[in-house]
């Protein structure tokens, strides 16, 4: 329950204090209507008591009487309305006592301190609500801050006191019976005890004649008191004091007093202050005797509340039907939400009890002749009246009544009950038990003794003797229960309770069952609303002060009822109060009691105090989940406040209802939204300054997407226009890094290797994931394109119209980068807005939508564009539109023309405003929330940039694995501005090429198809033709190797395995304004098949320097389609036959090395028939290396051509041969070496434009790195020292790796045969392998690595990395041997028995360092690498030599075989052992001595020997 002001006794007393009349003359009352008063009222603030009296009771004891408070008023003979009920006037004026009264305006109460308990409850208080404890105490400290929530209630405390002080005297008790009269005579008067006479006898014949019952006497001897008001400023003072004199002669000088009053002449001044303590009691007091006396009763209300007369003309429309929509809630007010809230009256901002309050400050001032004095002399005398006239008077009447129950006391029960039957008991006739048991059934009379016990006990209530009048009340309480007099007896039990509660030191408890029996007993057997209204309050008090507020708040909630909407609601109210002050508060009961009792004080007319009692409920209800409670409450608010006169409230209330995630049917979403609209439209009417902020519908400011720059143009014909960035595509972090990485390639490129510390990479589209931190950049001249999510949260359709950007821009000289970076307050300019601007079209054009629907529930994005044509600060605030209420179906059939109703359409706007991401770096960031900046809607416009756009012509969308392509590009500048340094980055840099390797492209292109239909018969290739004939012409001896090409090391963006951007040729290096340029593409299928994600960034530049943007990019992406069509396999093994045989050839063409190799070249078609394919032709196969080259294609079939259908594979044989060196300068040192072997009629020039850019974007390896580190071995610096060969080109074990290394690149060239749409067409291509290792396949497919088993983690120290030791198969191939004989040789060997045959065994150093061979001639026993043919042969002379070759030496070492028969040899049995004439690493830790390791045996040379006749 509220705290209240009194405490529980203090109130209590007060509710039951002694009661005196007034009857005062009319000179009297002329005395004081001086001072805008009449006796009763002069003497209201004066009437409690400041001194102590005392009485004694029967036994003689001395009882203190503190803190009295006597009731004076005027005799009023009126007919007093039935008990049971309270007339109309008593409810209206209770419902202006209780709207007068409001809480304090900007005033903040704490609850936690409300009532006798602490809110800041700890946890051992919560454990009954453990899980609602951190929502529940967050609610009781927004309870206890908040402007509506208020500890104490006075208008709860007013309405009590005037219900307490309206209620009709009773026959049952006789608590505000009058115990005296005042009898007030002017001094003036010519005979004033005459008129103290017909005063005395009009007293007399009021109480006794008969003819009036009201007002009710106590005690027929009624104290008569006799006061002679005597006014200073104009009566004889003197005879006042001789009039005074008789009086007290006649009346003694305990009932009678000279009141001297009007002591002031002069109208009040300035300068002296004289307080006004009638103002608080006349408000509350006279119009409740200005209604008792004077007022006709109206007629009774047809309504059932209360506070009627509050109800002004909006009553009658909140009467009206409700749709159902809005019926189904029990609490939902009386308002048709149909209607609009212009249907609503609105009250007065005084509230209805205005007029009565001015018209009582339109009286003028109290008091206004009367001094402190006088104030003294008024208190002085009621003290004396109360002191020497009113308790004596009842301290004799106790003693009175006392005395006649204690001669009594000694009779029977039954005989007593037998004496008042026979003797005059007065009673009326018997009735039947039904009468008896009802409320009038049983009637006492006057002298009946039931009756003179329940006035002592009031008499010794009233004076406080609370243990004596518990006592008579009890006995009573037996005595009427006996009797089955209801109403006497739930008086007696209501007033023993309160006695038992009121005495001193709590001798007994409170029996609070007796204060139950009597509210039920009033309200269900009496029928008496207003004295179980009564008994409840005074229980209620009790209660709360013994710390019992559930029974409290039981107790008041059963008091509800519908026939006073009034009472119900502060019931509910202070039930509600009840709730919270608990141990535990039971925040949500409080809650929903508030809402119980806002309904009731909406249905009794007390707007304000609904309102305020839905605003406390609502800081429970708000972000619990409870959707629907939480929309009615903000749709009541919404409604009050409107009537209130409150508008912002209202659209705030309404906005939480539109907003929220409402779980509302679609028809009252609809209703909701009207009648925010109304209210809406009701306030921006008031206030034009800005347009206000509407709540729908939703924006998602974090969505929110800005892109700069003009947007992508479709393509155009056969044009295929780059893809860029656009707002259509979806955002991807790792795409934004690999944009960003082929940025950073493109700016290094352009800055010699270096990225700028500066750089920054460009960013054409802002979201939520991209670095907003720093300042966009935009471009004057070009569009800016916000995209803006919009969401509609309802249920119903809306419709938005001249929809466009708010933004305001201040114009900055960028011409300096100092003044660039000031922010934009202190920049030079004043700030354009375009809602206030009158020529903001010629500072930035903003694009408006007419019309965007959104459909129920729907989210849709809207793109507005905005185009600067000043350079500046642009800062983008929000967005404005119109806002309609208008279904979907509606706007339909307005579409079509059907006539529908006016929509209610609003204009307003709503910020976006994008908060950046937290920060998290610091100490203080990660211990508090804060969040950085997000600049995505505050670009600064610079000066005009170039802008380029990519077209592409003729570009494939499939190709197969390896296929070559020619398309075309076309840049075209369409800016104001000249561009420059345009270069291009591809995440696929062999997928492409524009040319530049080898020799130019210019002789290519002319050569290059320029439309898809002359592909048929053109190659993308430099082609040569070549004579007819056989095309294996270098076959046959004598005829020229093939042609030998020496190309450059490729530069910038030729470099195989580097993604480094490639310069684009433009004509002068400038592309002008408006100017286009078209240059050929050579495109290359990728080596894998499936669909690969190629991407371009373009890279330009202004031709203008010194601008905020240093440079701009074009993106493109497309989607290739790789299909399978060769696979090659690739082996090289040395070659037996030496390069010594052909010297005589090769001197002309300067190849005087020394050894060969054979190249086998597998190639399989492992296309299955895909895109039309038939069949695969190779056509050349060509070689590049630095030290290798194709020297012979060996083909025993002599096949012209090498033709391959589905499934099918060829073997190719080549001969290869070292290069021939050159000349040490700075240039040979990046020269590679081309060899072409065609199997056809023309021959394609490998090392031009395309063949050779792919050649050397494609291949796995980089050639520079590998032919660097090769380069380094070939030619060693050697020098003789005494006639040896000394090595200094490293360790011995790279000698030896290099043996075995090999770099061989093959280009296999190839053609397809398509049929497509009935026409054939040629596809060309090629394939690369590169061999690194002699004896070791190369393919042309990346293969499938397998999957490598678990290796188990063992922590172990880390070891240095061992040496690398030469195998054995590597050191056998050092030495290359080669018999050289006569295949046949005759001998007659009848006259010569031996057979001498001259045999050569040429050696050749494979090793680039010096090296000591030993040839063995002796043969082995069993020799497993020779076979012997037919019996023996014998070598002449040594059996071994020793010889020195120096790196890559050739020696021949002449031989005799010496043979005894004819018959068929095996020359090769020499066993050749070998070893480095400097020791390996492992042979000096051993010892330092090299060890000869055996080189592999030759191939068998046999030799037949005839024998001559």
């Amino acid at each position: 329950m509220a705290q209240c002001v009194q405490s529980v006794q203090e109130f209590i007393q007060d509710s039951f204090v002694p009661m005196v009349a007034v009857l005062c003359s009319e000179d009297a009352e002329k005395v004081t209507r001086k001072n805008n008063l009449n006796f009763a009222e002069l003497l209201r603030p004066f009437c409690r008591l400041t001194s102590e009296g005392h009485i004694r009771d029967p036994n003689n004891q001395v009882q203190p009487v503190k803190n009295l408070r006597i009731s004076v008023n005027n005799v009023c003979t009126r007919p007093a309305p039935a008990t049971g009920s309270l007339s109309p006037a008593q409810r209206r004026l209770l419902g202006e006592v209780v709207s007068s009264i409001q809480p304090p305006e900007g005033v903040t109460a704490n609850i936690i301190t409300a009532g006798d308990h602490d809110l800041s409850f700890n946890d051992r208080s919560l454990k009954a609500s453990a899980p609602w404890y951190s929502a529940w105490r967050q609610t009781l400290s927004e309870l206890s801050s908040s402007q509506h929530y208020t500890a104490t209630t006075p208008w709860f405390e007013a309405y009590r006191e005037s219900f307490l002080q309206s209620m009709p005297a009773s026959d049952h008790e006789f608590l505000n019976h009058y115990l005296a009269c005042l009898l007030v005579v002017s001094s003036s008067e010519a005979v004033p005890v005459e008129q103290f006479l017909k005063l005395s006898q009009e007293q007399h014949r009021i109480q006794h004649s008969g003819d009036y019952t009201n007002p009710r006497w106590f005690i027929p001897n009624t104290l008569k008191y006799y006061v002679l008001l005597h006014d200073t400023s104009q009566g004889d003072e003197q005879r006042a004091d001789a009039v005074y004199e008789d009086m007290k002669q006649r009346y003694g000088s305990q009932g009678c007093y000279l009141l001297k009053i009007n002591s002031r002449t002069s109208p009040t001044g300035t300068d002296e202050q004289i307080p006004d303590p009638w103002s608080q009691y006349l408000h509350k007091n006279n119009l409740l005797s200005q209604e008792s006396c004077d007022e006709p009763a109206p007629p009774p209300v047809a309504e059932n509340d209360v506070g009627s007369s509050e109800v002004d003309s909006q009553d009658s429309a909140d009467k009206d039907e409700m749709p159902d929509s809005m019926q189904s809630h029990p609490l939902q007010l009386d308002c048709p939400p149909s209607g609009g809230l212009d249907s609503l009256g609105v009250l007065p901002p005084g509230g209805p009890s205005a007029a009565r309050a001015a018209a009582v400050a339109a009286a003028g001032t109290h008091g206004d002749c009367l001094t402190l004095n006088d104030h003294d002399h008024i208190r002085q005398f009621l003290q004396e009246f109360t002191f020497r006239g009113l308790l004596p008077h009842i301290e004799k009447n106790i003693r009175q009544l006392n005395d006649q129950l204690v001669s009594r006391k000694g009779l029977s029960r039954s005989l007593f009950s037998a004496t008042k039957k026979w003797f005059g008991g007065g009673k009326a006739p018997e009735k039947s038990i039904a009468e008896l048991k009802s409320t009038s059934g049983l009637l006492y009379p006057p002298e009946a003794p039931e009756l003179q016990i329940r006035k002592m006990a009031d008499l010794c209530f009233l004076v406080q003797h609370y243990e004596l009048a518990y006592s008579c009340y009890h006995t009573a309480k037996k005595d009427f229960l006996s009797d089955q007099a209801l109403l006497y007896a739930a008086g007696a039990l209501e007033m023993a309770a309160v006695s038992a509660f009121l005495q001193a030191g709590a001798p007994r408890p409170y029996p609070a069952h007796y204060m139950d029996t009597a509210i039920q007993t009033y309200r269900d057997g009496c029928k008496n609303m207003v004295l179980a209204e009564r008994c409840a309050l005074l229980s209620a008090e009790v209660l709360k002060s013994q710390g019992k507020y559930s029974d409290a708040a039981t107790l008041l909630i059963k008091m509800t009822s519908e026939d006073s909407d009034l009472r119900s609601a502060l019931l509910l109210e202070q039930a509600a109060h009840c709730f919270i002050n608990m141990r535990n508060p039971m925040v949500r009961k409080f809650a929903f009691h508030m809402i119980l009792a806002g309904h009731r004080f909406s249905k009794a007319g007390q707007k304000r105090h609904a309102l305020r009692c839905y605003c406390q409920a609502m800081q429970v209800y708000r972000a619990r989940g409870w959707s629907l409670a939480e929309d009615h409450i903000n749709f009541t608010i919404g409604r009050q406040s409107f009537t209130l006169r409150q508008p912002d409230n209202a659209v705030e209330a309404f906005r939480h209802i539109l907003t929220n995630d409402s779980q509302q049917t679609a028809t009252q979403q609809g209703a909701f939204l009207r009648e925010y609209l109304y209210v809406y439209k009701s306030v921006s009417a008031e206030s034009e300054a800005s347009l206000p902020k509407l709540p729908l519908p939703c924006i998602h400011a974090a969505a929110t997407r800005v892109y700069f720059g003009h947007e992508r143009r479709l393509a155009e014909g056969e044009k295929q226009a780059a893809t860029n960035v656009s707002l259509d595509q979806e955002y991807d972090q790792e795409q934004a890094v690999m944009w960003c990485q082929l940025e950073e390639q493109a700016v290094a490129s352009a800055h010699r290797g270096v990225v700028p510390a500066a750089f920054q990479p460009s960013q054409c589209c802002l979201n939520s994931q991209t670095d907003n931190l720093r300042t966009p950049l935009a471009v004057v001249e070009e569009p800016i394109i916000v995209e803006v999510t919009f969401q509609n949260p309802l249920k119903v359709s809306l419709l938005l119209s001249d929809l466009s950007l708010q933004w305001s821009f201040t114009p900055r000289d960028l011409s300096s980068p100092q003044q660039g970076d000031l922010p934009s307050d202190e920049a030079s300019g004043v700030p354009i807005t375009n809602d206030k601007s009158e020529n903001k079209d010629n500072v930035i054009s903003s694009e408006i939508i007419p019309e965007f629907n959104f459909g129920p529930k729907e989210t849709k994005v809207a793109r507005l564009k905005l185009l600067p044509h000043m350079i500046g600060q642009l800062n983008i605030l929000g967005v404005a539109y119109n806002l309609a209420s208008v279904p979907s179906e509606e706007v339909a059939h307005c579409a079509e023309g059907q006539p529908s109703s006016q929509p209610l359409v609003v204009r307003g706007q709503q910020d976006l405003e994008i908060r950046g991401p937290r920060l998290n770096s610091t100490k203080e960031d990660k211990t508090s929330v804060s969040h950085g900046q997000d600049q995505r809607l505050h670009p600064l416009i610079t000066p005009p940039m170039p802008l380029m756009e990519v077209f592409f012509l003729q570009f494939p969308t499939a190709l197969l694995c390896g296929e070559i392509t020619k398309a075309y590009v076309e840049f075209c500048n369409v800016s104001g501005v000249a561009l420059r340094g345009l270069r291009v980055a591809s995440t696929h840099p062999h997928f492409f090429t524009f040319g530049g390797g080898g020799t130019s492209s210019s002789s290519s292109a002319a050569s290059t198809p320029l439309s898809p239909t002359s592909a048929e018969v053109c190659s993308a290739y430099h082609t040569l033709a070549t004579p007819p004939g056989d095309p294996h012409h270098h076959l046959h001896p004598g005829h020229p190797p093939p042609p030998v090409y020496l190309v450059s090391s490729p530069v910038e963006g030729l470099v195989r395995g580097k993604a480094v951007a490639v310069e684009i040729p433009l004509e002068g290096g400038v592309l002008r304004p408006g100017q286009s340029a078209q240059l050929p593409l050579w495109l290359r299928g990728p080596d894998q098949e499936g669909v690969h994600e190629i991407n371009f960034l373009f890279y330009y530049e202004s031709a203008e320097k010194g601008g905020r943007i240093s440079h701009r990019v074009l993106r493109h992406n497309v989607f290739i389609c790789a299909s399978r069509s060769l696979s090659v396999c690739a082996t090289a093994c040395p070659s037996s036959v030496p390069s010594a045989d052909h010297r005589g050839r090769d001197a002309e063409d300067g190849d005087h090395l020394n050894d060969g190799m054979l190249v086998f070249v597998d190639v399989e078609n492992v296309n299955m028939s895909e895109a039309g394919v038939r069949e695969f032709h190779i056509i050349q196969v060509s070689s590049c290396s630095r030290q290798w080259r194709l020297h012979k294609c060996i083909n025993p079939y002599k096949d012209k051509d090498c033709k391959l259908t589905s499934r099918e594979r060829a073997k190719l044989c080549f001969r290869a041969a070292r290069c021939k060196p050159l000349k040490a300068t700075s240039t040979t040192e990046d020269k590679f070496t081309f060899a072409d072997l065609n199997l056809g009629n023309e021959r394609i020039v490998s090392s031009t434009t395309p063949c050779a850019d792919f050649f050397f974007r494609c291949c796995p390896s980089d050639p520079v790195k590998k032919e660097g580190r090769a380069g380094g071995l070939s030619h060693p610096s050697s020098r003789t020292t005494g006639g040896h060969w000394t090595w200094g080109g490293g360790p011995i074990e790279a000698v030896v790796r290099t043996c075995n290394e090999l770099d061989l690149n093959i280009i296999v060239l190839w053609k397809a045969y398509v049929v497509e749409d009935n026409k054939q067409l040629i596809l060309e291509g090629q394939l690369h392998v590169t061999l690194q290792t002699l004896g070791k396949e190369a393919f042309s497919l990346p293969q499938k690595e397998e999957a490598q088993e678990m290796v188990l983690l063992k922590f172990k120290p880390d070891l240095p990395p061992p040496v690398i030791q030469p195998s054995v198969e590597q050191l056998s191939t050092l030495i290359k041997t080669n018999l050289h004989y006569p295949e046949t040789y005759s001998h007659p060997f009848v006259h010569e028995r031996l057979c001498v045959v001259p045999v050569t065994l040429t050696m050749s150093n494979c090793a680039l360092a010096e090296v000591e061979v030993l040839i063995d001639l002796r043969h082995k026993t069993i020799s497993p690498d020779s076979t012997e043919v037919h019996g023996t042969f014998t070598w002449l002379g040594q059996t071994q030599y020793r010889r020195r070759l120096r790196p890559q030496e050739v020696a021949p070492l002449p031989l005799r075989a010496c043979f005894l028969h004819a018959g068929v040899y095996n020359l090769s049995t020499p066993r050749v052992f070998a070893k480095f004439t400097t020791p390996t690493r492992k042979e000096e830790e051993e010892g330092g001595v090299a060890v000869e390791t055996s080189q592999q045996a030759a191939s068998p040379a046999l030799i037949i020997i005839t024998s001559q006749a």
